[in-house]
């Protein structure tokens, strides 16, 4: 497990998992891949990168998802907004960052196939410009995971609808350093999603 030295730039974690997975037909945190429910590799890959400073944020689905998370270190924080969009999830998991932190991970629940190594990767490049926002570049964009430092809090606290992170890295593009990441295109929203990560699967 990767913890900061004393002298290192600070990181909490954000999971941002409050959605309902409509197009999925079931809570798509729950499917199983390699053996194991999707939310918990997730928190857990967050967890090797920021230790115990890590919110797990839950919506639509709480109730049946907060038992994954007891045995982790994570905490959890419920969006009783969720039907907004990401920007109220964003808003829930802003509430929670320590006052000392001074960058906040955004993590996605659907991204199976960002590894623990790319969230150290990222952590690491961040580490080396604190002032910077560092982004995952895939297909062409840049998306989350990203790292985004304390300047940019308040930017984050206050959005508002269905309009996540990307707002903010079009708007502050000019501060935003690039860490290529392929394995962050994978996302699963639909079955269909699931079929071409591992074929012959089934929705559960």
């Amino acid at each position: 497990m990767d913890f900061p030295s004393a002298e290192a730039p600070t990181l909490h974690a954000v999971v941002l998992a409050a959605g309902a997975s409509t197009r999925f037909g079931s809570p798509k945190q729950l499917v199983r891949i390699d053996g194991r429910p999707l939310l918990h590799a997730v928190v857990g890959r967050a967890v090797e990168v920021a230790g115990h400073s890590v919110t797990v944020v839950l919506g639509a689905h709480a109730t049946q998802l907060t038992p994954l998370l007891r045995h982790t270190p994570a905490s959890v924080v419920v969006n009783r907004e969720w039907q907004e969009g990401m920007a109220s999830s964003i808003r829930s998991g802003m509430s929670q960052v320590p006052g000392a932190a001074d960058g906040v991970l955004l993590v996605l629940a659907d991204q199976p196939g960002v590894s623990s190594e790319d969230l150290r990767r990222l952590a690491g490049a961040w580490r080396r410009q604190p002032d910077s926002i560092l982004a995952a570049q895939y297909s062409g964009i840049l998306g989350v995971p990203a790292i985004f430092p304390r300047w940019a809090f308040r930017d984050l606290a206050e959005l508002r609808g269905d309009r996540g992170a990307q707002l903010l890295l079009k708007r502050y593009i000019d501060r935003v350093a690039r860490l290529p990441m392929p394995s962050a295109a994978v996302d699963i929203d639909t079955p269909e999603d699931l079929l071409a990560i591992e074929p012959g699967k089934e929705a559960r």
